[in-house]
C-alpha cells in the first residue's frame, strides 16, 4: 500500500508542535466551517434503545431523501439505485471491486486524489495516468492521449469533478468527450463528485447527466465535504446499472451496514434549507481568491485559479516538494508558526512528476490563510533548495 502524501508528514507536524511551534494545516481537506447544528442535534434527540444494524444498502428513508436530492440537481435516480457507504472511500472501493478484475487497468488524469492508488492496490488493478499540466490549469488532457493509453485490459476512467487535488472544474464539452470514449470502448466512467456544491466558475456536470451512460456511469459521493462532516463517514454509490448495483450490494452485505448514527445526521442534512450552501460557497470563494492572489505575488510561484472544490496546486521555486514540506516542519518557523502542505508527488502516477508542486487546502479562515502565506513566503526566501 502506498503511503498517503496527505498524512505521511503527520509525525513531523507532531514533533513541531511538541517544540511549541504552531502548525497551520493546509495539507488536508478538513474544513473549519461548522457542521450544521441540526445534524448533530438529530443524533442527540434520537430516541434509540438499541443501536441496531441498518439495511446493508442504507436506511430506505435516507435513500428516498437522497433520491429527491439528486432529482433536484437533474439526476433522475430511484432509492433502489443508491447504495449508502461508509464514506466516499468505501463507495470507490465497492465500485472498483464490483467492476474490475485483478490485472485490469484504470485510466486517470493526473494529478489525482492520492487514495485512488491505494484503492487500486486493494482491487489488484493498475492505474494508468494521463498527464494534465499546471500551465493549462490542469484541464482535461486531449482525448487522443486517452485513446493511446487504451489496452485490452482497460476497463474504466476515473474523473473527480471538481477535482481534488487541482480544483479544476470539468466542462460539459470535456465530460461529453469522456462519454464518447466510454461508449465507443465499453468503459465505466467512475465520477467522484464529492465537491459538487462548491463550484465558483461554470456549471457542474455529473456523469449521470450524460445521455446514454446508464450502464457505464458510476457516481461516487459523500457528505464529508458538502456538510463539513468528514468524521461521519457516510457516502454513496449511485448507478443505474442493475448488475453492478447487485454486485456492490454483496460487498455491502459483507461489511453488514453503514454507520447507523451517521445516517441520522445525513438524513437531516438533506432537509437543510436550499440556500444552505450559499454561505460556505461564498466563504470558500473568498479564501480561494486570497490564497491564489498571495501565491502568485511571490517571486517564482505560479498557482492557477481553481474552478471548484477547496484545493489549489502551486508550482514553487524548489527542487523537491517532499523535502521542502518536511523541512518546513522540521527546520523552519516564522513568528512561531509553520505550514503543513501536501507534496504533489503523491498525487501523480508518473514517477518524478510534481517535484516542484504542492497542494494547499484553503479550508481555514482567511486570517489563517494569510498567516500561512506570510510563513510560506518567508520560507521560500531562505530555503536551501530554492531553484531561482
Amino acid at each position: 500500500m502506498p503511503a498517503s502524501p496527505i498524512r505521511k508528514l503527520v509525525p513531523f507536524a507532531e514533533a513541531a508542535r511538541r517544540k511549541g511551534i504552531r502548525v497551520i494545516p493546509l495539507n488536508i481537506g478538513q474544513p473549519d466551517i461548522e457542521t450544521p447544528p441540526a445534524m448533530l442535534e438529530a443524533v442527540r434527540k434520537a430516541d434509540i434503545k438499541v443501536l441496531e444494524y441498518t439495511h446493508s444498502a442504507g436506511n430506505e428513508g435516507y435513500r428516498r431523501k437522497l433520491s429527491d436530492y439528486y432529482r433536484s440537481i437533474g439526476i433522475d435516480v430511484m432509492a433502489s439505485e443508491i447504495l449508502v457507504t461508509t464514506g466516499g472511500s468505501e463507495a470507490i472501493i465497492f465500485a472498483f471491486m464490483s467492476c474490475l478484475n485483478p490485472g485490469d487497468e484504470l485510466i486517470i488524469p493526473e494529478p489525482f486524489y492520492a487514495n485512488y492508488n491505494g484503492f487500486a492496490v486493494m482491487a489488484g488493478v493498475t492505474v494508468v495516468p494521463i498527464r494534465s499540466d499546471i500551465s493549462s490549469g490542469f484541464a482535461l488532457p486531449p482525448i487522443e492521449a486517452f485513446r493511446k493509453a487504451l489496452t485490452p485490459q482497460t476497463r474504466g476512467i476515473v474523473v473527480c469533478n471538481p477535482n481534488n487535488p487541482t480544483g479544476y472544474l470539468y466542462s460539459l464539452e470535456e465530460m461529453r468527450a469522456l462519454r464518447s470514449l466510454c461508449l465507443d470502448n465499453d468503459l465505466y466512467l467512475f465520477s467522484d463528485e464529492a465537491y459538487r456544491e462548491f463550484c465558483y466558475e461554470g456549471t457542474h456536470v455529473s456523469a449521470m447527466h450524460l445521455e446514454g451512460m446508464e450502464q457505464h456511469a458510476v457516481l461516487l459521493d459523500t457528505i464529508s465535504k458538502r456538510y463539513s462532516a468528514c468524521g461521519a463517514r457516510i457516502g454513496a454509490l449511485v448507478t443505474k446499472n442493475r448488475g453492478l448495483y447487485e454486485s456492490a450490494l454483496k460487498f455491502a452485505q459483507a461489511r453488514l451496514c453503514p454507520p447507523a448514527l451517521a445516517q441520522i445526521m445525513a438524513e437531516t442534512a438533506v432537509d437543510l434549507p436550499s440556500d444552505y450552501f450559499e454561505a460556505p460557497r461564498k466563504e470558500y470563494l473568498a479564501r480561494r481568491n486570497l490564497l491564489v492572489r498571495r501565491l502568485n505575488s511571490m517571486p517564482g510561484v505560479f498557482c492557477p485559479t481553481p474552478g471548484g472544490a477547496f484545493y489549489a496546486m502551486a508550482r514553487l521555486p524548489i527542487d523537491d516538494s517532499d523535502a521542502f514540506c518536511q523541512w518546513m516542519l522540521e527546520s523552519f518557523s516564522h513568528q512561531g508558526s509553520t505550514v503543513m502542505m501536501a507534496p504533489a508527488t503523491g498525487f501523480y502516477g508518473t514517477v518524478g512528476a510534481g517535484k516542484n508542486e504542492v497542494r494547499l487546502a484553503y479550508v481555514l479562515r482567511q486570517e489563517a490563510v494569510d498567516e500561512a502565506m506570510d510563513c510560506l513566503e518567508a520560507a521560500l526566501q531562505v530555503y536551501p533548495g530554492r531553484t531561482c
